[in-house]
């Protein structure tokens, strides 16, 4: 009785996991070609930084759809706290001196291959209101402190550079309603 519990738990893990614990898939930086695929080993060493190209193309990538399917990286992001409440406010950063320091970091944090740049539009687009075009908050996306000031000021310079587009809808108002003597 107790394997078959342990084997039902282990197939269950399995099922709802979206991303492998021990291997990541990227393109290789060095090969073009979409068959060639370079595997690294996951590590709590947040010390080597990532180019931004690697990560535009990490998004494009099927190891990232794998991943994340087709929604955003924050929706299967699940913060463990403490009490059926969660936190008012978000912790300060995930990375201390150079590792993950917490037992569930944060969207952004947790996947080397997401970083926050102007330039990488994609993963911008995750963090912005389809509804109103605004930036989500830490509440909604579970990002820290630290991330959420980065990927505000991201968001900001790629509207100031031209690269997103800020859309708002346009309303036609029947003013004759309001003030019908005036515009009589």
């Amino acid at each position: 009785m107790f394997s078959r519990t342990l084997m039902l738990n282990n197939v269950l893990s399995n099922l709802f996991r979206r991303r492998p614990l021990s291997l990541t898939s990227i393109y290789s930086q060095e090969d073009t070609e979409s068959s060639r695929v370079e595997t690294r080993e996951l590590t709590n060493d947040r010390t080597q930084v990532i180019p931004v190209e690697t990560s535009i193309r990490y998004l494009k990538s099927a190891a990232f759809k794998q991943t994340y399917g087709d929604e955003p990286v924050w929706i299967p992001y699940r913060r463990n706290h403490k009490g059926a409440l969660p936190p008012k406010k978000t912790r300060k950063t995930c990375i201390r001196g150079g590792k993950i320091s917490t037992g569930s970091p944060c969207p952004i944090c947790r996947d080397e291959y997401l970083v926050l740049h102007e330039e990488n539009i994609e993963l911008l687009k995750h963090f912005i209101s389809p509804h109103t075009g605004g930036i989500l908050w830490y509440n909604k996306t579970g990002l820290c402190r630290k991330r959420q000031e980065q990927l505000e000021i991201c968001i900001r310079r790629a509207y100031d550079k031209g690269l997103l587009t800020y859309d708002v809808p346009f309303r036609k108002y029947d003013y004759s309603q309001y003030h019908p003597k005036k515009l009589q």
